[in-house]
């Protein structure tokens, strides 16, 4: 009798509770002076001398705390990501240091994955269906210090928009992390 009961609880919790994605869209961003950006991840090995200098740079625009780490093998990923809630000055701040202690910036994460106020550089925690490519004039763009929060963060997911098929063991394949996407194969229909 006992486990129906917390059964039926847990069951009753799990289906009022809106899925994470929801509620992080559905909420305003908090202000970072209430709230401070997280920079995480790594820098390149060959800095592990400087770390605690390089450490302070990348706090040093203010309202950011910093949780950074020497790759244990040469250069960084090149892999960044950034949330949605973080202001544009301190994104293009870290990308510009992420391109100086890192392996440069060469893939950008879809913001749904991420955290609002968290900033990820030459991080490996990401698949390759999670990320998108992103060439010298995209990130150019990015460092552009006239665009607003909101074009920078527009143009942010222009860039990081997955792609529909990914590769998997030779075969092009839906990309299981689209929502909605099928992840059979599907036969070419000729109409």
């Amino acid at each position: 009798m006992i486990q129906r009961v917390i059964i039926s609880a847990t069951l009753a919790i799990f289906l009022v509770t809106p899925p994470i994605g929801i509620t992080a869209f559905a909420s305003e961003c908090k202000p970072v002076e209430k709230k401070k950006v997280k920079v995480e991840g790594f820098i390149s090995k060959k800095f592990k001398k400087d770390r605690k200098k390089i450490f302070k740079e990348f706090t040093e625009i203010g309202h950011t705390r910093s949780v950074l780490r020497v790759f244990p093998m040469g250069k960084a990923s090149d892999v960044v990501g950034v949330g949605r809630c973080v202001p544009a000055y301190i994104a293009r701040h870290v990308l510009v240091k992420a391109i100086e202690y890192t392996g440069g910036v060469g893939n950008l994460v879809v913001q749904n994955f991420l955290p609002e106020h968290w900033i990820g550089i030459g991080t490996t925690m990401f698949d390759e269906p999670s990320q998108q490519k992103v060439n010298a004039e995209q990130l150019q763009q990015l460092l552009n210090p006239d665009l607003g929060d909101k074009e920078f963060h527009a143009l942010y997911r222009k860039f990081s928009v997955q792609d529909e098929l990914v590769p998997f063991f030779g075969l092009k394949v839906p990309n299981a992390k689209i929502p909605g996407a099928s992840t059979t194969l599907q036969k070419n229909k000729k109409e």
